[in-house]
């Protein structure tokens, strides 16, 4: 469905002013803090698994403290598997460098969109 004139006048409008103000358009993009690790969801989920059982277990034997002890394994691989994992910290997986090569794809990546972006405007410009 095209969008009507006004419609069409007011998003050219926007355009307009997020180009003129780049501190804005930065302060709009998201923040990049990392990203959920396979490994941490993976192990996240073998713990919370095990955790179930030896609540389950502990619950069946009526002994409170290993109920309680699968209670803490099953909350602790919730906690890893939801956990990101952070860029330049110790410990991180992945081949040397890959980390600054994957910016530089996103990078190149959005400057491909925006390419495209700028080219469909000025075609239904002309």
């Amino acid at each position: 469905m095209p969008l009507s004139e006004h419609e069409q006048r007011l998003l050219e409008q926007l355009e307009k002013q997020l180009h003129e103000d780049r501190r804005f358009a930065s302060s709009m993009k998201a923040p990049v803090n990392g990203r959920f690790s396979t490994r941490n969801i993976a192990l996240g989920i073998l713990l919370a698994i095990a955790g179930v059982a030896v609540l389950i277990f502990g619950i069946s034997q009526q002994w409170i403290p290993l109920g309680v002890l699968g209670f803490a394994l099953m909350f602790g691989g919730v906690l890893l598997a939801m956990r990101k994992s952070a860029s330049g910290k110790l410990g991180g997986t992945g081949a040397p460098g890959a980390k600054g090569q994957g910016r530089k794809q996103g990078s190149s990546f959005m400057s491909g969109l925006e390419e495209r972006w700028d080219q469909r405007k000025r075609d239904q410009d002309d």
